[in-house]
């Protein structure tokens, strides 16, 4: 028994990889003309032609899960990885796969697959993707490990985990603590927030109730000084 995920061109990468065809053409075209047909043209044209070629080995078609393996199926290629030799799978975020740089594949010419450096580890890893997103990495026991895009990655994820669940990764549990910290820095600072404005109000309602409290002492002084005003004034006839 066997599962089928096929991989699904968006029309972004389709139109990169139609981009990539009239730069290639257009070069092409330019140094047939400047050169007259002559041997730069030639060793261009060889050049193009044997890195499409190569290329084309790697562009992913389908992923293929059996009872003992799993197969990344590309044009040319097949690249195959032993179901028990699974240590880890799990689905990655996009802000994790921004560290990944190719070395030697093709990245928007009909996917993104290859071998790529992983800055923030420094390893190399293998890509097959035709979109970059909803990756899934697969890592075996030797710590190699794969990417793969797939448009139902959290039933492939659910297919490929080993039986006895995944191994532990470092990286994530250093992101979780990451995170972990950013919220109770993010909390810690809402309360300081909230008190420093709690303090506001109070200072604010303590002047309130001063200004208060001096505007009745005022209030009162002035009607105690009404009755000995009105008492000098009768007092001024008969002297």
């Amino acid at each position: 028994m066997q599962s089928i995920y096929k991989y699904r061109f968006p029309r972004r990468t389709i139109y990169v990889s139609v981009i990539y065809l009239i730069v290639i053409v257009l070069l092409g075209w330019l140094l047939y003309h400047l050169y007259e047909g002559g041997y730069l043209s030639a060793w261009f044209t060889s050049f193009i032609v044997a890195l499409i070629a190569l290329m084309a080995l790697s562009i992913p078609r389908k992923i293929v899960v059996m009872d003992d393996r799993v197969e990344i199926r590309c044009l040319l290629d097949i690249t195959e990885i032993r179901r028990n030799e699974i240590a880890s799978v799990r689905r990655v975020e996009n802000r994790r796969m921004k560290w990944m740089i190719p070395i030697f594949g093709g990245y928007g010419f009909f996917g993104y697959y290859g071998h790529f450096l992983d800055l923030r580890r420094l390893d190399r890893v293998r890509i097959y993707a035709s979109e970059w997103r909803n990756f899934v990495e697969i890592t075996d026991i030797y710590e190699d490990r794969l990417y793969v895009s797939c448009t139902d990655a959290d039933r492939l994820v659910a297919e490929l985990t080993p039986p006895g669940g995944n191994r532990p990764d470092e990286e994530e549990e250093e992101e979780e603590e990451e995170e972990k910290e950013e919220e109770e820095n993010g909390n810690g600072a809402n309360g300081n927030a909230k008190s420093v404005h709690e303090e506001i109000r109070s200072q604010v309602s303590g002047n309130g109730k001063e200004d208060n409290a001096a505007g009745t002492q005022k209030s009162r002084t002035g009607e105690e000084r009404q009755p000995q005003d009105r008492t000098s004034e009768e007092r001024q006839p008969q002297d």
